[in-house]
Parts: structure tokens; C-alpha cells; sequence
């Protein structure tokens, strides 16, 4: 397959398609969940970090990191009415006991409610409510009006990584409160900037806030301490006020950089071979001639190009809550490159080194090839037409890489084909949407969806894909399908076939907002390095994502997709994204043992288990047996796994947890997984497994074929 090489110079510039849905997906304009205070039409993010401001009680946090900010809704230390800011230090996380397994906490979380420093004004009260309004991929505006009826009397534009909270006041009164309870209050007799007013708060628990205010109209902010947990402005503010913590040495930054606040991202990127970068363009306010304070990741700081990496503080730093140490950046935009994205990779078994591994020696075709013959004869009908997008999507994926097994591999085009003609008639019934639970077009929050709690009533049907849970992990499957189907056999490029997967392509990862009909970006989040998976749910831990391996299946899937339906932007996207998968998941969640970002205490479990934004908890949502929370972080076996998997981190977990053994002790499909995953660096072992004459189907996950598990194994020992 022909590698990419021309050089593209705007990656997320071109939508996948502009036009409506096709007809074979019926519209729905209600939904499940409500657009609680939404001020903005679909399509709305719906696996944000702002989505617990329009779920549930709205009062949940957002994690914008280093912060997190909630709705005080008059409850907690402060009663406050307003926003509260919230910042964990290190020093405050709660472990949980020792998992017998690793030896590593259980889990760690960062408590939640606390309000460190809380912005709100006089006027509101019982009678207040929370709207939302420029919702996109990055940020979104927070909006608290006294009554339903009134105009917002503050706005908090909220951007991922701001180094600031800013509260923009229309004619309210001030009030600063805190949980924590004042030292002092101290009003700085030297303004940083024309029409800044200054404030340092000490709190009781020794931290330093200072607070910014600039006036717009009318009287510069002036506090009164009410009590030491308590101070208010005597006249109403028409301006901003920022809050910022100081995390030691940062004062004269932070001065500097006060009175400018983004309120908005744009994401672009280039390709040029194996050469990839993506940019952060800031959108700003305030005082345009000083640059942003915005904090970056540990996976940002490894990727910056020269020049952005001029604008790193590098003593200027802030504990996030999941996500490491995380430093301060003045810049309007950053620029992160990154150099080696897998462009030679293909359908067939794949090494970070030496690239493809498309030919097999004649034993290996002649071990290999009773298999592919047996399990390309299965039922195919039967074992895709599931009531579950995503079971449906894993089975259809596994036929199709035995297709291809068949075909490049072992060199048995008649075989291949018989498979083909199956696994095409097997996936029109949902190119067609006639399976078990149609989808959906839904244009309340604008995506496909299943229809499977509109028709059950079960919120957690398939899921809970119709609330938008998971969708790049279900729809992946499809989209890697029809690529492998598309690549074998072009005239079933069809009209039909195409939209039906751009489609899907366009819920999961639509790049542009010249598509009116999806959200930019549902799932990859582009400031994390990697998706979630949560959607409308209102939780007190923010988004959450158990399985980083289908995460990286799904952007895999974009990228064969992109090759096969000949999008070069899509194809080069999927590339950038498993390149920052790569790069994210080794920081966050797979631990080797020099990994100096998630604690001492829990990198001993290897693998974060379901990581969320406010605490990691070494478990699956469907069990606590070791091979469930390691091997969820496993499959599916890919050509991308070594890339995103590095031998190293498998050696050590396999060591810490499989061999010798125990992983001979696992019982059904789960001992596949892990016999697959053991391939990446000991084929030898791996493939003795998988050929052996008393090899059990049982150990078979129904998303994996024996025939794949040789190929893979093959593909690494006879080159």
C-alpha cells in the first residue's frame, strides 16, 4: 500500500462532508437528556469537559486542569451562589488500600468540594440559574443570570490548561468567599497594569490566591473583608476579575500576564511524511497586548516545537489532578510536533522499526492456513447481527482481518474471497441500518445514536450508546471494517457504503465546523492527547475512559479508512492521533517503572484501569479480575498495538503479573488477549501458544480469530 507523501498544510481544514445524514437513519428531535440551560444550538459536545454544567444537578465539577471550577449552587463551606475554583495539591490525595495483585494502591483520587476561592456577586441567590453558551471542543462560557428571566450578571469563559479563572461581571456586585477561610486579605497598594486592581489572599491552609480586577466602566473593584471567609465589593463591577493561585515565585508573572484571558481554541495541523504538528491558537480578550498564562501537560511539554518551548516557565508549575505536573506557558498559540507518526503502517502486523510485516515464510502460511479456512466458514450472520453496535462492530472487525489475513498474507486470494462476499452481505444489514436497533439521527444534541433506549427504556442499553457513551470504541469497528472490506475490493465503494461510514467517521471525529451537523471532535481530546468515552452522565469525577487500546483501535480505524477511501486529511489525522496517543497513553495510563508522572503508589498496577479527570481507579466497570482491568487496555490486537504498546512497558507487566505461569491460570478469552499482547515482544512464546495441538477456541475473545493471533505472532518471528 502506497505511504503518504505529499506535504498537507491543514489537516482539520476540510470537513469529511457537509451534507445531512442520509435518509436511512430516522430523525428523532427529542432525546433522553435534556439541554439543560443550553443557549446554543446542536450540535453540542457531548463528551466535554464541560458537560456536568448541563447535567444533572449542574452543580458537578469541570476539570479545566490545574483547576477544576463547579457551580456552588448556594451548597458547601461558602453557600456561595457563584463559581468556586478548586486546586489539589499533591499531598492531599486519598489512596486506597493495596491491590492484592500489584502490590499498588487500588486506586487515588483528588477530593472534590472543596472551594478554595469562590467568584460571585450580592444579587444572586435561591432564584439563580446556569446557562451555556459557545460550546466547542476546548471551552465554553458559563453564564449565572439572578433569576430566569434576567440577562447573565457573570460569565466564565472556561478554555482547557487557563492559567487563570476569569469571571466577566455585567453591573453585579462582587463577592469573594472561601471554604478554606481567609489570613488576610491584602489590597496591593501598586497597580500591576493601568486599571488593575490587585488583591493577595492568603488562606488558611498557608496557599496564596491573587486576584486581578480589571474595570471596563464605572469604579475599580473595591473589597471590604465581611468576615474571614467573606468579602464584597460595596458598589456593583462592570469588568473581569481573575483569580490565580500562586504556586510559589510567580507573582511578577502573574502580574504581568493579568488582564488578558482566552475564550477559545482552534486546532490546525500540517503533515509532511512521517513529520506531523498540531497548533493551539488561543483565541484572546482583554488586553490584546499581553500574551496568555495557560498551563501544559507532561505529554505537551515532551511535543513542544523550539519556539514554543522558549515560552515554557519552567519553575512555574501546578499539580493536576490525573494528569502530572503541569507548567506554565505565555503564549497566544503553541505548536507541538510530532516527528515520527506511523505512516508505513498498514493492514499487516506492524513494527515500530522495521515497519510492515507482509510476508510470511511457507511454514507459516502452511500453519496458518487451515485456521483462516475453518473460521472464514463460521457463521458470519449469526455472529454479527447482535443487539450491540458494539458487539456487531468487534465481530465484523474480526472477519474482515481474516479476509485480509487470507488474501496478503497467505497468498489465498479464492479463500479470501468466499470470506469477502460473507462479510459484506453480514455488513449491509447495518450499512443498511436493518439491524437489531437502528440508528438514529437525534438532533437535539446532533449525532447518530442507538435506538436502543428509545426503544427499552434501559439508559444503559449497548452501553449506553444512546447517550453517547463509548461511540468511537462501537463505531471504530465499523470504520476499520470497511476499510479492510474497501482495500480488498474497491467496487463496494459505494455511495451507500461510503456515507454510511463517513457518517460514523463524522459523530466520532468530525474535524471542522463547516460540518453543521456533529460536534468537532466528540471523542479525541486534542488537550488530553487521547478520548473519553463518557457521555451524558453527570459525574462528580468528571469524563472518564476504561480502554486506552480501543481509543487508539478507533484513530487506527480513521487512518485505514482515510488511506482506502483516498482522504489524505483524514488518513494524515489519524496518523497525528496515534502519534499523540502514543506519547499520552505512556504518560497517563500504561506505567512503566521510570513513569515520574501518576504517583509512586499506583504505577504498580501498569495500567490506570478506568482513568478519569479527577481520580484513577485500577478496575473495569464489568470486573475486578486482573485480566479484565490489564487485558482492557490490550485489545484489540493491531497493527498500531506495538506502536502505542511499547515492548518495554509489556515486558514489565507481563513480568509484574503474567508469567511463570499465571497467565496459563486465566480462563477463557482473556488468556488470548494476553498470549496476543505477549507477542509484541516474545513471538516466540507467543506463537508456541497459538499452535499448539491442544489449543482451546475458548481462549478465543469474540473479537479475535486464531488466525489473526498466528499472523501476528508469524509476522514477527520469520522475517
Amino acid at each position: 500500500m502506497a505511504q503518504p507523501t505529499a506535504t498537507l498544510n491543514n489537516i482539520f481544514g476540510a470537513p469529511v462532508a457537509t451534507n445531512a445524514p442520509s435518509n436511512m437513519f430516522p430523525v428523532r428531535n427529542d432525546h433522553p437528556v435534556p439541554r439543560k440551560g443550553i443557549r446554543q444550538s446542536a450540535p453540542i459536545g457531548t463528551n466535554k469537559f464541560y458537560g456536568n454544567f448541563f447535567l444533572g444537578g449542574q452543580s458537578s465539577s469541570a476539570f479545566v486542569h490545574p483547576y477544576s471550577v463547579a457551580w456552588a449552587k448556594g451548597q458547601g463551606a461558602t453557600s456561595s451562589w457563584g463559581m468556586c475554583v478548586s486546586h489539589i495539591e499533591a499531598s492531599q490525595r486519598v489512596f486506597g488500600d493495596k491491590a492484592p495483585d500489584t502490590g499498588a494502591a487500588k486506586y487515588f483520587l483528588n477530593p472534590v468540594g472543596i472551594q478554595s476561592i469562590c467568584l460571585s456577586a450580592v444579587e444572586l441567590g435561591a432564584t439563580t440559574i446556569l446557562t451555556t453558551d459557545n460550546l466547542k471542543a476546548q471551552s465554553a462560557n458559563i453564564n449565572l443570570h439572578k433569576d430566569p428571566n434576567a440577562q447573565p450578571m457573570m460569565t466564565f469563559p472556561l478554555v482547557q490548561g487557563m492559567g487563570f479563572v476569569t469571571g466577566i461581571y455585567h453591573s453585579g456586585t462582587p463577592v469573594i468567599s472561601s471554604g478554606i477561610l481567609f489570613k488576610t486579605v491584602t489590597r496591593s497598594n501598586r497597580s500591576p497594569k493601568p486599571n488593575v486592581t490587585k488583591y493577595t489572599i492568603y488562606l488558611e491552609d498557608g496557599k496564596v490566591w491573587h486576584v486581578y480586577a480589571t474595570a471596563q466602566s464605572g469604579d475599580d473593584l473595591d473589597l471590604r473583608v465581611i468576615n474571614n471567609g467573606l468579602a464584597r465589593s460595596a458598589k456593583p463591577f462592570t469588568g473581569y476579575i481573575q483569580i490565580a493561585k500562586d504556586p510559589g515565585g510567580a507573582e511578577t508573572m502573574l502580574d504581568a500576564a493579568s488582564s488578558a484571558y482566552p475564550v477559545g481554541v482552534t486546532v490546525s495541523g500540517t503533515a509532511a511524511g512521517k513529520r506531523g504538528s498540531y497548533t493551539f491558537t488561543f483565541e484572546k480578550t482583554g488586553d490584546q497586548s499581553t500574551k496568555l498564562f495557560m498551563y501544559a501537560l507532561p505529554h505537551h511539554l515532551a511535543s513542544f516545537s523550539q519556539t514554543t518551548l522558549q515560552a515554557v516557565q519552567n519553575q512555574i508549575q501546578l499539580q493536576t489532578t490525573t494528569k502530572g505536573m503541569a507548567k506554565a506557558v505565555i503564549a497566544d498559540s503553541w505548536t507541538l510536533e510530532e516527528p515520527n507518526m506511523p505512516v508505513s503502517m498498514d493492514f499487516a502486523p506492524w513494527d515500530p522499526a522495521s515497519g510492515p510485516k507482509s510476508t510470511l515464510s511457507n511454514a507459516a502460511i502452511q500453519a496458518i492456513r487451515p485456521n483462516a479456512i475453518k473460521e472464514l466458514s463460521q457463521d458470519m450472520n449469526a455472529q454479527t447481527n447482535q443487539d450491540s453496535m458494539y458487539y456487531g462492530g468487534k465481530a465484523l472487525a474480526k472477519f474482515a482481518s481474516l479476509c485480509y489475513v487470507a488474501n496478503d498474507l497467505l497468498k489465498d486470494p479464492a479463500t479470501a474471497k468466499a470470506g469477502l462476499d460473507n462479510l459484506k452481505t453480514a455488513f449491509s444489514r447495518f450499512a443498511l441500518n436493518k439491524q437489531v436497533f437502528p440508528l438514529y439521527y437525534e438532533n437535539a444534541w446532533g449525532g447518530i445514536v442507538s435506538s436502543a433506549t428509545y426503544t427499552t427504556g434501559n439508559n444503559g442499553a449497548d452501553f449506553g450508546n444512546t447517550f453517547y457513551n463509548d461511540h468511537h470504541f462501537h463505531y471504530g469497528y465499523f470504520v476499520l471494517t470497511a476499510a479492510i472490506i474497501g482495500y480488498l475490493d474497491p467496487s463496494w465503494m459505494t455511495k451507500t457504503n461510503v456515507d454510511f461510514v463517513n457518517t460514523l467517521v463524522r459523530d466520532i471525529a468530525n474535524p471542522s465546523t463547516a460540518d453543521k451537523y456533529f460536534p468537532v471532535s466528540r471523542n479525541f481530546d486534542w488537550f488530553h492527547g487521547h478520548s473519553w468515552a463518557h457521555g451524558l452522565y453527570e459525574t462528580a469525577d468528571g469524563n472518564d475512559q476504561e480502554s486506552s487500546s480501543e481509543d487508539a483501535m478507533h484513530a487506527y480505524a480513521i487512518k485505514m479508512w482515510g488511506r482506502t477511501v483516498k482522504d489524505a486529511n483524514m488518513e494524515a489525522r489519524g496518523n497525528l492521533m496515534l502519534a499523540v496517543l502514543s506519547r499520552s497513553l505512556n504518560n497517563y495510563y500504561l506505567y512503566t517503572a521510570d513513569n515520574k508522572v501518576q504517583p509512586p503508589q499506583f504505577i504498580g498496577n501498569k495500567v490506570a484501569g478506568i482513568l478519569f479527570e479527577n481520580k484513577i481507579d485500577h478496575t473495569t466497570y464489568f470486573g475486578t479480575n486482573i485480566e479484565y482491568i490489564q487485558g482492557i487496555h490490550m485489545l484489540p490486537l493491531l497493527p498500531s498495538t506495538k506502536y502505542t504498546r511499547p515492548s518495554n512497558f509489556v515486558s514489565e507487566e507481563w513480568t509484574a503479573l503474567f508469567n511463570q505461569g499465571r497467565a496459563d491460570k486465566i480462563e477463557g478469552g482473556w488468556r488470548g488477549i494476553l498470549y496476543g499482547n505477549l507477542a509484541t515482544f516474545d513471538a516466540t512464546t507467543a506463537w508456541q501458544f497459538f499452535t499448539r495441538k491442544d489449543f482451546n477456541p475458548s481462549w478465543l475473545d469474540g473479537g479475535a480469530s486464531l488466525t489473526w493471533y498466528q499472523a501476528y505472532a508469524a509476522g514477527k518471528l520469520f522475517q
